[in-house]
This record gives C-alpha cells, sequence and structure tokens, in this order.
C-alpha cells in the first residue's frame, strides 16, 4: 500500500502550489499594517495626549491654588495691622496664581480668624485662608458657553498661627 498524499489547499503536498498561494495572499496585504497602526495610534494616542493636557492644567492649578494659600496665610500673620495682613495676602495670592498664567479674578478667597473672627491678629489666633478656582479644561471652544460649564474646582485652604511672642505695633 502506498502512502495517502497530504493536500494543502487542494493541491497534494510538494508541488509549490501551497507555497505560491500564501504568497499571494501575503502580497494582497502589503501596505495594510501602516495604515492599521496610524489607525490604531491616533484612535489611542489622540486621547492620551489630551489626558495628559487635563491632567497637567488641573495639576499646576492645584500647586498654584496651594502655594498660594499657604503664601497668604504666612505673611498675613506677620504682618504689622490686619489692614496691611490683608493687603500682603491679595498681593500673595496674585503673585501666586500669575506664577502659573491663572487670573486672581477667578478664584474665590476667604480669610477667616479663630477664635475671635473679630481680631485677627492676637497671640496664637490662627489664620485660616481658602482659595477655590475653577480650571478650564484645555481645548474647549467657547461655543454655546461649553468652556465655562466644563471647569474643574480646585480648593486649597492653609491655615496658620500668629506668633506667641507678636505683639501688635
Amino acid at each position: 500500500m502506498r502512502p495517502a498524499k497530504l493536500l494543502v489547499d487542494g493541491m497534494p503536498r510538494g508541488t509549490g502550489a501551497g507555497k505560491a498561494r500564501i504568497l499571494v495572499a501575503a502580497r494582497a496585504e502589503e501596505g495594510s499594517s501602516s495604515l492599521e497602526f496610524i489607525t490604531a495610534g491616533l484612535l489611542l494616542l489622540v486621547p492620551l495626549v489630551y489626558l495628559v493636557l487635563v491632567l497637567s492644567a488641573v495639576q499646576g492649578a492645584a500647586l498654584a491654588v496651594e502655594g498660594a494659600a499657604r503664601q497668604a496665610a504666612r505673611v498675613f500673620v506677620q504682618a504689622p495691622t490686619e489692614a496691611e495682613g490683608f493687603a500682603r495676602a491679595q498681593r500673595a495670592i496674585d503673585f501666586g496664581l500669575d506664577d502659573y498664567g491663572l487670573r486672581q479674578g477667578d478664584a474665590s478667597v476667604t480669610i477667616t480668624c479663630a477664635p475671635n473672627p473679630a481680631s485677627c491678629l492676637q497671640r496664637r489666633a490662627n489664620v485660616t485662608v481658602a482659595i477655590s478656582l475653577r480650571v478650564d479644561l484645555p481645548l474647549v471652544p467657547a461655543v454655546l458657553g461649553l468652556n465655562t460649564v466644563v471647569r474643574v474646582p480646585v480648593d486649597a485652604t492653609a491655615t496658620q498661627q500668629v506668633s506667641r511672642f507678636w505683639s501688635g505695633s
């Protein structure tokens, strides 16, 4: 008995017909891998780049607000008078936000004092500066007011204690 010949795509093995069909099938798909790479790359890369832009904008605003609140509280408790303290705190907030390219007009600032809200600068009093800011997302158009609707809130609070050696000038 003779062994049966194996068939490849209907052709007996060893005739070379199977190899020819594989080569023809490979030639038919030439260039499609680059197209698939570009398509898949764009579908994955564009959202990833936008996510990085959004995260960097929000992180920058968070750093700005936190630094401005901390510095405003520090300069307030070192001021000789409350009026000077409020002015110094405002300058510190303006400088801290401007350093990151943010407008102070977009921020909401609250300065509170404890234990006596009427007198901030007394020994061992606590001065708390709270800043709230809404960050615009990058590349959001102003069409239909989308840029005002799509904002991320960022808040920071800092508290400093007036020195126990403070003496009102």
